[in-house]
């Protein structure tokens, strides 16, 4: 495998990788609960594939690529976006953008209430700036799910 072969894997590991973790991410919004390895599994065997729990952490965490598609497209079944998602191609859905927006929205909100609570005897503009920079934040980071990797 050539250089460039190594590459190119590394990158389309992280892609897949991060794209199962804002799919992830989107199911726990959706469902207000985490997803279990348990439900996937029992998904993926429905459709006679198996996973096991090493498999799915090595693909999840970005450690091993896979380009067994029957497993993509059972993945993209099971959380509900286009096969061509998984399998690498650019773009991503827009009710999965969507889902993202209100994810991060969320997590604002509580990192905002957290602070309020935690920090509540500072001054107004004390807390006036953190609420700024929270804001700033939010917007710097509104969608990297995958704009680096998909122009790699």
């Amino acid at each position: 495998m050539s250089p460039r072969d190594d590459d190119e894997t590394r990158r389309a590991t992280e892609l897949l990788a991060n794209r199962l973790r804002t799919l992830m991410d989107v199911a726990e919004a959706r469902s207000g609960r985490e997803v279990t390895f348990t439900e996937i599994h029992e998904f993926v065997t429905s459709r006679g594939l198996t996973l096991s729990r090493a498999r799915w952490s090595y693909v999840l965490n970005g450690h091993r690529y896979t380009e067994d598609v029957a497993l993509l497209d059972a993945l993209s079944d099971f959380f509900g976006v286009p096969h061509g998602y998984l399998r690498g191609e650019p773009g991503t859905p827009d009710d999965v953008t969507a889902q993202l927006d209100l994810v991060r929205a969320m997590r604002a909100a509580r990192v905002r209430s957290y602070a309020a609570r935690t920090l509540g005897d500072l001054s107004p503009e004390t807390l006036g700036a953190i609420t700024r920079f929270l804001d700033e934040e939010t917007a710097r980071t509104a969608r990297p799910d995958t704009a680096k990797l998909d122009a790699g």
